[in-house]
């Protein structure tokens, strides 16, 4: 039997399972004396302060240094990889409320493709959705997951391309990886109040301190809690989010970080579509008022250990467990039975689920002078096991007969509703890994990445207690060589595999990717300027059929492009963004489907964007003041692999101005898509509007 306590709107679970973590971090102390053997000739390295990047994210645009390349910290110049960092200060300045606005500065990413639909984070890197992570483990796919709350983070790094043997499961497009925020060292925090549009009430606080006089514990304490609506009638976009975490550091050689934090969302999942060839408000909604919502009820504990040694050596050790419970209801239109006849058929659609997930990486870092050759070599391993129990609903609702003329019905529930799916998913994975980099005379850095993975997959029909297995094991492979022209410039290629795991009925997903840069940081650090051409492939491309709603493999595909971003951070007066991608995409293989040689949906052509901040320094009584602007350029792109509709180009303008009223006290006005551009994003039956014109007001205090 499921269990009863799915179902977010009857009640929710208290239990937590938070002792998981620690059990799975203490069968790994044993790691070191598995440590990589180095030849006693050998000169040690004594590895520096732990850290993870060496700027500061709330006070820069540009970031210097990342891990997620390799997994390897090490300067964004010498990684073999283009690496988009969004710094907090970047998703302050702009005033981005979602991981979509995050991203929507970043060449390669296209977002916004469902419009105001808000059930997930919408946004695909170089032709594809994309998989997440949060401090380096797997959170799963961008489509169908949890939206993020984008404050929690210090910064959002976007790892253009595959790159399995860093992360594991990636699609060949690129991932985006989460960096939490911890305890700081000393004094510090921020509390604002926000107000905006669709009776948006919001109040976020962020600050941590010493616990001790010596400095060696602190503690930072993070949150957010919304009162809102969304833009269409009958709407809800609540969310409270809380988070602390306590850092020790006895010494510079060793940090331990324990994180708990939860998110509880109350929202609806979107619109539900709009009648095709016609032109209401984006507010009309042609849904059911009373069968319309999306649940989020998410804890998770997290452990991070790093620990140097005096001879070169490092041990880090980091585990998660989540605990998840989310639901999600709504009618929806689908008018490609008679479109433009003033009749539209309706559906329902509904899922409830919940789970645990656990997952734990290890790994053993050794740094050496071999001669005149820097050595880094990494060598890890990690687990996970997750288990969900899922049931979705489907079933026809009544149609609409005269849209011009429409009235809710009401009356929808699941009581008595059969479920067409009712399963439990349980799935292990098993992976070991390894990183060797090697830095000759400064100048020419080779990496080599491999990774195996190993997991296996049990379904049960909850039905009948049918149960169905499958496994699949994968090696992929990353060869990355960066030549340093001078301190200031930087050309790369690389090699990448990824691959997913798509389910029992299919193959995985295999992708590859060669890809040639060059990147250059002038101004002492104050910017940082990128273009790269790349060719990826994926190979069992797993599409969902609109008709029978279930996976099915579309062969091949293929990606081919450009990007091209700059970010300059000229101290406090100047700052810009900037972004040009091309992509070329098609169809190359869709076995029986009849869409080889078209092009991939939801893939423009060309995508752009440009984001200028300026700061008016402050004169007697006046406060500083600071000014942006942004624009936001998408070309046409289908709706569809068919290739049936597509829709038109469109630009979105942003702007943002600050104020400082006082010492550490300013008031910051954001308005996304100033002047109200409304085009359709997406939608096969339906029409999807693009998100409407939102302003928010900001009153921050710091200290």
């Amino acid at each position: 039997m499921q269990p009863d306590y799915l179902t977010l709107r009857g009640g929710r679970s208290t239990a937590r399972r938070l002792t998981t973590v620690l059990l799975g971090c203490s069968a790994l102390t044993c790691a070191p004396a598995l440590a990589l053997a180095q030849d006693d000739t050998s000169d040690p390295v004594v590895l520096q302060t732990i850290t993870v990047h060496s700027g500061d994210d709330s006070t820069t645009f540009v970031a210097d240094e990342t891990t997620a390349g390799s997994g390897l910290s090490a300067d964004i110049l010498d990684t073999a990889a283009t690496i988009s960092v969004v710094t907090a200060r970047e998703i302050q300045a702009r005033g981005a409320e979602t991981i979509e606005q995050v991203v929507n500065y970043t060449a390669g990413v296209v977002t916004d493709y469902y419009g105001a639909d808000n059930r997930f984070d919408y946004f695909r890197i170089r032709g594809f959705d994309a998989y997440t992570y949060r401090d380096g483990l797997r959170i799963g796919s961008n489509f169908g997951g949890v939206r993020e709350e984008p404050y929690a983070f210090d910064r959002v790094e976007v790892v253009k391309g595959g790159n399995s043997t860093t992360f594991g499961i990636s699609d060949p497009g690129g991932a985006v990886n989460f960096v939490s925020k911890t305890p700081k060292s000393g004094r510090h925090g921020e509390t604002y109040l926000s107000f905006g549009s669709f009776n948006k009430k919001e109040a976020g606080f962020d600050f941590g301190d010493d616990l001790n006089d010596t400095g060696t514990l602190a503690y930072r304490l993070v949150g957010v809690l919304r009162d809102a609506d969304a833009e269409w009638d009958h709407s809800q976009d609540d969310e409270t989010y809380l988070a602390a975490s306590l850092a020790w550091r006895p010494s510079d050689a060793t940090q331990l970080v324990f994180a708990l934090d939860h998110l509880d969302r109350n929202s609806v999942p979107g619109g539900g579509g709009h009648p095709v060839d016609t032109d209401f408000e984006a507010s009309r909604y042609f849904g059911e008022p009373d069968f319309n919502y999306r649940g989020v009820d998410r804890t998770t504990a997290t452990l991070m250990f790093d620990h140097q040694f005096s001879n070169g050596l490092q041990l880090g050790v980091s585990a998660r467990y989540s605990d998840q419970k989310t639901d999600f209801g709504y009618i929806y239109l689908d008018d490609r039975r008679s479109p433009g006849d003033g009749a539209t058929d309706r559906f329902l659609f509904a899922n409830d689920s919940a789970g645990d997930d656990f997952v734990v990486n290890a790994h053993l870092q050794y740094d050496a002078m071999l001669g005149a050759v820097q050595s880094r070599t990494l060598a890890g391993v990690e687990y996970s096991d997750s288990s969900e129990y899922s049931t979705s609903w489907w079933t026809t609702a009544d149609p609409i007969t005269d849209y011009d003329n429409f009235t809710y019905t009401g009356g929808y529930s699941l009581n008595g509703l059969t479920p067409y799916q009712n399963r439990r998913t349980d799935t292990t994975t098993k992976s070991l890994y390894l990183q060797q980099e090697l830095t000759f005379s400064d100048r020419l850095i080779t990496n080599l990445g491999l990774r195996y993975d190993k997991g296996e997959t049990t379904q049960t029909n909850l039905f009948n207690n049918d149960v169905s297995n499958g496994e699949y094991s994968d090696t992929t492979a990353r060869l990355g060589v960066t030549y340093k022209v001078t301190p200031d410039l930087s050309v790369y290629g690389n090699y990448a595999e990824s691959v997913v795991p798509a389910g029992l009925t299919v193959e995985p997903e295999r992708g590859r990717q060669l890809e040639a840069g060059v990147k250059y940081r002038p101004a002492g650090g104050r910017a940082l300027l990128s273009a790269a051409i790349y060719d990826l492939t994926k190979f069992n491309m797993t599409v969902t059929n609109p008709n029978t709603l279930r996976e099915e493999t579309i062969g091949e595909s293929r990606v081919r492009g450009i990007d091209l971003e700059a970010k300059v951070d000229l101290y406090r007066n100047f700052s810009i963004i900037a972004g040009y991608s091309h992509m070329d995409s098609e169809i190359r293989n869709d076995g029986n489907g009849g869409n080889s040689g078209n092009a991939l949906q939801f893939v423009p052509d060309n995508v752009a964007s440009v984001w200028v901040n300026y700061t008016l320094p402050g004169e007697g009584a006046r406060g500083d003041m600071t000014f942006g602007l942004g624009a936001r350029y998408t070309g046409a792109m289908w709706f569809d692999n068919a290739n049936t509709r597509q829709g038109d180009s469109f630009t979105v303008v942003d702007a943002a101005f600050g104020y400082d009223l006082a010492e550490d006290t300013s008031l910051q006005l954001n308005v996304s898509n100033l002047l109200d551009e409304k085009h359709v994003t997406g939608g096969i039956g339906a029409n999807w509007y693009s998100p409407a014109r939102t302003i928010s007001a900001t009153l921050t205090r710091r200290w």
